[in-house]
């Protein structure tokens, strides 16, 4: 490979992997995948090389790590009126990309705009030194209202409809230094003389992990026992998986190259699997059988997948190739374990009392 095939590799490799460390550091990781984001095209302008159909790929790998970011919320947010904003902002936004990629009007993405990723940030950074169970249902949609208003109506239709790009802006007028500075400069007073004041007393220190899941649920074993008792392959919760996958794949099916299948064929492919991977995952789990680590878990599942790909093939496409197969499947395999081990934690807290219990209003608390 050449230097630049090797950037390109790293990039792309880079965006698949940090936002596996999202479940674990939730503020950090996505700054870190925003960062990236923000900065890849630029890498490759570097370099001299202009991937080809950029914006297909760059909303690909931004629904891929948001994707992991929506199960770090099952997994790690104890305030449920946030998980039920979260959860609208990211499926919104995800259907809205779909009919993007199909459509390709770019209004699309002004119509849905990607609302989800800040408002994560948003809880988050609340999360590091406050209850968010101080936060009513009120201010998380006045916050993510917010967000969806004044931050990124104005950023979508600048990058996606204008099609104008900041690093591009800033080289070439003289007036956009001066004026990014000034703005960054009015959001810090902003912060520093209206925000700052009206906080209350931080809970704790400064916590940038996440924070322990509840002790009753903490373990693979009991997570898989909850399932047991509670899992059905019918469910609401495997429409969520479907779709959730499905719709992903799709997004990644206009940029990968290879793919034959229709939309609908592929959509059917990835909604087999996911029913197989529930019914085999509940059968274990009433069996008594986990895995702790997550890691193992997604293997053993990518194994158990690769079992029946001649069935994945057929329904992917009779001439797709094999590495567009194993690449379904691994994602298959990523996302539908990582919900099937934090739904149990959702669940829980959505039925003990001590996590259900109405939230305390706390004046600027959701700001």
């Amino acid at each position: 490979m050449s230097g630049v095939d090797y950037v390109f590799v790293a990039v792309v490799g880079s965006r698949f992997l940090l936002p596996l460390l999202i479940p674990r550091y939730p503020l950090p990781a996505v700054i870190g995948c925003l960062l990236l984001d923000g900065v890849d095209q630029t890498i490759f302008q570097a370099f001299g090389y202009d991937p080809p159909g950029y914006q297909s790929y760059d909303k690909a790998m931004d629904v891929y790590y948001l994707a992991i970011a929506y199960l770090a919320t099952m997994r790690n947010w104890a305030s449920m009126p946030a998980y039920d904003v979260g959860r609208f902002l990211y499926f919104y936004r995800l259907v809205g990309v779909v009919v993007f990629e199909l459509s390709q009007v770019r209004a699309m993405l002004l119509i849905f705009p990607n609302t989800f990723e800040y408002f994560f940030i948003g809880y988050e950074t609340v999360r590091t030194r406050w209850r968010p169970l101080r936060v009513t249902l009120k201010w998380w949609v006045i916050t993510a209202a917010a967000i969806w208003i004044f931050v990124k109506l104005p950023q979508e239709y600048w990058l996606h409809v204008a099609q104008l790009d900041l690093t591009d802006t800033l080289r070439d007028y003289s007036w956009a230094w001066p004026l990014l500075i000034s703005l960054l400069l009015l959001l810090a007073a902003v912060l520093w003389f209206v925000v700052r004041p009206r906080l209350p007393e931080p809970d704790w220190d400064l916590r940038l992990p996440a924070d322990p899941l509840p002790e009753a649920i903490n373990t693979a074993a009991e997570q898989a026992a909850w399932r047991a008792t509670s899992g059905r392959v019918i469910s609401w919760v495997t429409l969520e998986k479907v779709v959730l996958v499905g719709l992903i794949s799709i997004i990644y099916a206009q940029t990968l190259p290879g793919i034959h299948a229709t939309n609908l064929e592929l959509f059917v492919f990835i909604a087999v699997f996911v029913v197989l991977n529930t019914a085999i995952g509940i059968a274990f789990a009433r069996r008594g059988r986990s895995i702790e680590s997550a890691t193992l878990a997604v293997l053993a599942r990518l194994l158990v997948d690769v079992v029946i790909v001649v069935v994945a093939r057929w329904l992917a496409g009779s001439d797709s190739s094999s590495w567009n197969v194993i690449f379904f499947l691994g994602l298959i395999s990523l996302i539908t374990t990582l919900h099937d081990r934090w739904q149990p934690v959702l669940a829980y807290r959505r039925s003990t009392p001590a996590s259900s219990a109405g939230p305390v209003a706390v004046e600027g608390a959701g700001a």
